[in-house]
């Protein structure tokens, strides 16, 4: 008796089975009929999503790094914060920060990220007094260098304190992608 397998069905080029896919990454899908879904872009991910037809689609892979740049109760004070050096190359699509006290007084808290020691924005992140996010913010931050090296130093600095000196709870965030490799 010869093997076959259990549950398995070969599909022929030209049969009436609906096999369709001609390039490279496809794969089958569904909606009322078959159809062949191309592949996404480099380090997209392939996503369920029930407003598309077929409910897949694909999708950038985003993800963020969170990173803790003080306690939660002792006041902030300027400076390097955190070094971290990157795990991967990765393409920046936002940054923000956020406090667990906000501060107080006229000044913002402002903030930066540097990469080798250079700034990767052009308007830097600000907290707006009495507030505990970023994106509140009256100005918002601009990126100006989106590609972060694998293996690149990152700093994360407090360039300005607020004038009532009180806030403190620091966390910034880098948003973005892993570049495919």
């Amino acid at each position: 008796m010869g093997k076959r397998l259990i549950g398995s069905v070969g599909l022929a080029p030209g049969s009436d089975s609906g096999f369709d896919l001609d390039t490279k990454g496809q794969i089958h899908g569904y909606t009322t009929t078959q159809y062949a879904l191309d592949v996404g872009n480099d380090s997209d991910i392939l996503v369920c999503d029930s407003g598309e037809a077929s409910g897949l689609k694909y999708t950038a892979n985003t993800t963020s790094f969170v990173v803790a740049c003080s306690d939660e109760t002792t006041a902030l004070t300027t400076g390097t914060k955190v070094t971290m050096r990157m795990p991967f190359a990765f393409t920046v699509t936002g940054v923000r920060a956020s406090l667990t006290t906000p501060g107080t007084g006229a000044n913002l808290v402002t903030l930066d990220i540097e990469q080798g020691g250079t700034s990767i924005l052009s308007t830097k992140i600000t907290i707006d007094a009495t507030e505990t996010t970023s994106t509140t913010a009256t100005t918002p931050p601009v990126i100006s260098t989106s590609a972060l090296t694998d293996d690149a130093s990152i700093d994360f600095d407090v360039d300005q304190i607020d004038s009532g000196g009180v806030s403190a709870g620091l966390k910034m965030y880098i948003i973005g992608y892993r570049v495919a490799h």
